[in-house]
């Protein structure tokens, strides 16, 4: 397996292939694949899916991917640090890096809504241009267009289903698991009262419908959703162990590791030296 690195904090260009000249390689940054033309199939962490045009794939830090390619095709690529996210004074930075980590669980396109497809479209052809042009001011514009695609991205993750949702999911259970979300970091609005509260439940009804719309307790859920964002943490952050202890609302360092512990099976201090390697 090889590893790609990045030298800049931002990287865009244009291709056109009829093979993929990198395989199963190993990235220290993000990289957005834009599909413009062909077909065939991408290939990340083992999991295969056919691609199309207007597909927009995220590969994260540690992720391997490939494209097995049908014809010949061309793709935009953006390439950017995890310290370009950073830098960037978003209006609500963690939860834009979370879920552009988040993408590692997925194999498919972001974009999950037609009238972003079009608008991503739009933003392509306009940084396409940009390069071909290369006029004043031209790093300053390929920003700006990156930027919108780095959040129009995120807002489709954001809705994107767990996949242990029921078929016959209705749109008020969506709103319960943006407001967890959204919340994680606060438990005492994460308690089933105030949820139920929230969204105008009882208790009781809450926790059966929940369970009957997502396949698992609510409180399973949220236990994992917090696992999940503390993992980010530990492998793409250098928060010391109190400090994530007191963003995710645990007293102290022993209760965050008692609760990731069982969990994982690992201390926080074992899985980040785990995940570094």
């Amino acid at each position: 397996m090889g590893r790609e690195n990045l030298y800049k904090s931002l990287e865009v260009y244009y291709e056109k292939v009829d093979c993929c000249p990198l395989r199963d390689r190993q990235f220290n940054f993000f990289e957005f694949v834009y599909v413009i033309s062909g077909k065939g199939s991408h290939v990340i962490n083992g999991n295969r899916l056919a691609f199309s045009v207007g597909d927009l794939f995220l590969i994260t830090p540690k992720d391997f991917h490939a494209f097995d390619l049908e014809s010949t095709c061309e793709f935009m690529v953006i390439r950017f640090a995890a310290s370009y996210v950073k830098a960037y004074s978003w209006q609500s930075i963690d939860h834009i890096e979370c879920l552009l980590y988040y993408a590692s669980h997925l194999s498919r396109s972001v974009l999950a809504n037609t009238d972003d497809k079009q608008t991503v479209a739009s933003l392509m052809d306009a940084i396409r241009g940009a390069i071909d042009r290369n006029n004043v001011y031209h790093e300053d514009l390929l920003r700006h267009l990156v930027n919108a695609i780095i959040v129009i991205a995120a807002r489709n993750i954001s809705v994107i289903k767990p996949e242990n949702l029921s078929s016959n999911t209705d749109v008020r259970i969506l709103n319960i698991l943006d407001y967890i979300q959204e919340h994680i970091r606060c438990p005492d609005r994460l308690k089933i009262g105030s949820i139920a509260g929230q969204f105008g439940l009882s208790p009781t009804y809450l926790g059966s419908y929940f369970r009957k719309q997502c396949n698992e307790s609510l409180q399973q859920y949220i236990s994992s959703y917090r696992v999940r964002q503390i993992e980010h943490r530990l492998r793409f952050s250098d928060r010391r162990i109190n400090e994530i202890a007191d963003e995710f609302g645990f007293a102290d360092e022993s209760h965050i590791n008692k609760f990731f512990k069982r969990h994982k099976g690992l201390s926080l201090k074992a899985y980040r030296k785990s995940s570094s390697v």
